[in-house]
């Protein structure tokens, strides 16, 4: 770092080196801790870029002023920087070699007494913390959060630009969209009783970017959002960085995004893994199947089996019934937990029927069978072919997940899988593993109405395109939708995008939307591919949910400077 001679200061906080030795200079900062030793005063100075360690001596004339002086007051400190004694020098700090003897203490502004203290990474209330955010910014570790979300934009960019993406900004004040939250609405002066809406994605504006001939768009894009907050859900407004690309196949998306994706997190990843590109392409079927959830953590070792052959015609009635009603028996193996106690598995019990599933069966091999409180239900044909299909050895446990939608049991199958996987602590925390997931049905049937409706993403080109609108059962169709997932996080979703006007329009027919609608809805996009509009796709990982998992954060709202709280206030 380069010094600057300014007013205030020679040197910053974070600089100072043995190199400077005998050097005088003069440094501004917060006191970050002052410790009087009777003979001496050590003040530890704190600015943005680090921490000095300054020393004060009783007949020094900035001694008597630094004694008044409590943490947070903001001083100007002279004096000549010396070396550590050996076994005072601290590795963890790059000016941990030296300190400043101070000649001259000048104070620039006092503290009032702190709500809660900087200099130590306490818990203390959300609430707290939010309401004086701007003393929260000082703790080291939520300033190293904001700085990284600085640090993770900038190489986001650079790398876009790099692969010959332009940055363009699309409209802030526009109209309302249907993108799946509720709008929020900005009161227009010159129209009274009308508003604007702010933007939930810049969806159609990037698209009509690519009907209008520009070839590559990103921008690190501002969204709106009014829904409920979640830990990986910020509500109100978030950052993405949303990219669009013009005459690409879904394959051409994922190249271009996945080398910025491996970048970032392999640069930011503090030693922790990164699973490199191409990442691993599961499709929606399998990952429901296999891991009970469309968003599945690689990281954890533990998968899901159906096992609903097994129950068909057995005496256990429960899974019986729920497999004569068109439904599905999932089984999740653990390896080696039948060495578990019998607490274990009552916690386990107690967890699912907290959770809305009517208990937890489970059977464990032993060596001369299983045992378990479904187990007697069993002949040995079916556990020969229970053991089988799920592979279970000696000492593994088998968790049981039913339901007559199959839906729902795969997503209790994989809540169990979860579940399991953090009690044993299974789940591999020095790494990132990414995929995407594919093939997402393009509708599905409203369990209320019957009716078949948009499943993901209704302006994403079906799989077949109008041939299979035409042709197929709705509820076969497969789109060209894609989630990028990382952890268990989603961190994305894309699309190839429906460009031809009566694909478009007859996606929409078989949802229930007439013409009129489309046409009402979604006039400047249908109007504007009249027009001739080029295959496209792209997709719009998430800023803070990157930052989130570089940071090892349980919350989105510790790498926003300045979020909302849970209630959106």
């Amino acid at each position: 770092m380069a010094s600057t001679q300014t007013l205030y200061r020679t040197h910053t906080c974070g600089e100072l080196t043995n190199v400077n030795k005998d050097q005088q200079v003069t440094l501004s900062g917060w006191i970050h801790r002052k410790r009087d030793h009777g003979q001496l005063m050590f003040i530890d100075l704190r600015d943005h870029f680090g921490v000095t360690q300054c020393i004060l001596e009783p007949e020094s004339k900035g001694f008597l002023v630094a004694d008044k002086l409590s943490n947070e007051c903001i001083i100007q400190v002279k004096g000549k920087v010396s070396l550590r004694s050996p076994d005072t020098v601290n590795p963890n700090i790059k000016t941990g070699a030296i300190e400043v003897v101070v000649e001259e203490v000048i104070v620039i502004a006092q503290s009032f007494p702190l709500p809660f203290p900087i200099n130590q990474d306490l818990d203390c209330p959300e609430d707290l913390r939010l309401t004086y955010r701007y003393l929260d910014l000082r703790r080291e570790k939520v300033h190293k959060n904001i700085v990284l979300r600085s640090a993770v934009i900038s190489y986001l960019r650079n790398k876009m630009i790099e692969q010959g993406f332009m940055e363009f900004q699309t409209p802030i004040l526009t109209a309302s969209s249907p993108e799946g939250a509720r709008d929020y609405i900005v009161p227009s002066r010159i129209h009274p009783g009308k508003f604007y809406a702010l933007p939930q994605a810049p969806q159609q504006f990037k698209q009509l970017l690519m009907v209008a001939g520009f070839d590559k768009y990103f921008q690190i894009a501002p969204c709106f959002r009014d829904e409920d907050a979640r830990a990986d859900r910020s509500p109100g407004e978030f950052y993405q960085l949303d990219f669009e690309m013009s005459f690409v196949s879904q394959e051409d998306v994922f190249s271009a995004i996945e080398p910025v994706l491996y970048g970032v997190f392999n640069k930011f990843a503090n030693g922790r893994k990164v699973s490199p590109a191409p990442f691993r392409r599961i499709t929606y079927d399998e990952a429901m199947l296999v891991y009970g959830s469309d968003k599945p953590d690689l990281r954890n070792p533990l998968v899901i089996t159906d096992v609903s052959e097994i129950f068909v015609d057995s005496p256990f009635v429960v899974f019986d019934s729920i497999t004569k009603k068109g439904g599905a028996v999932r089984a999740v193996r653990v390896p080696g937990a039948g060495s578990q106690p019998r607490s274990f598995f009552d916690k386990l019990e107690s967890w699912a029927q907290e959770n809305g599933m009517q208990g937890l069966g489970y059977v464990v091999v032993e060596p001369n069978g299983i045992k378990g409180p479904i187990a007697k239900f069993l002949s040995e044909g079916r556990v020969q072919r229970l053991l089988q299909l799920t592979q279970m050895k000696e000492s593994d446990v088998l968790f049981f997940a039913a339901d007559a939608n199959i839906e729902k049991a795969a997503k209790s199958a994989g809540l169990i899988r979860t579940k399991v996987a953090r009690t044993l602590d299974l789940i591999d925390l020095n790494c990132f593993e990414f995929c995407w997931i594919v093939d997402f049905p393009m509708y599905e049937r409203d369990e209320e109405t019957g009716l078949i409706q948009f499943c993901h993403n209704p302006f994403s080109m079906p799989q077949g395109g109008m041939d299979a609108l035409q042709n197929s059962d709705p509820l076969s169709i497969k789109a060209y939708q894609y989630d990028v997932v990382c952890n268990g996080i989603e961190l994305s979703s894309g699309a190839i995008r429906n460009h031809e006007p009566e694909t478009l329009y007859k996606a929409f027919e078989i949802a229930g939307y007439d013409r009129s609608v489309v046409d009402e809805k979604f006039s400047g996009m249908i109007n504007a591919f009249r027009f001739g509009a080029p295959p496209h796709g792209g997709c719009a990982p998430g800023i803070d949910r990157i930052v989130m998992l570089l940071a090892d954060e349980p919350s989105i709202r510790e790498i926003i400077a300045f979020p909302f709280n849970q209630q959106a206030m």
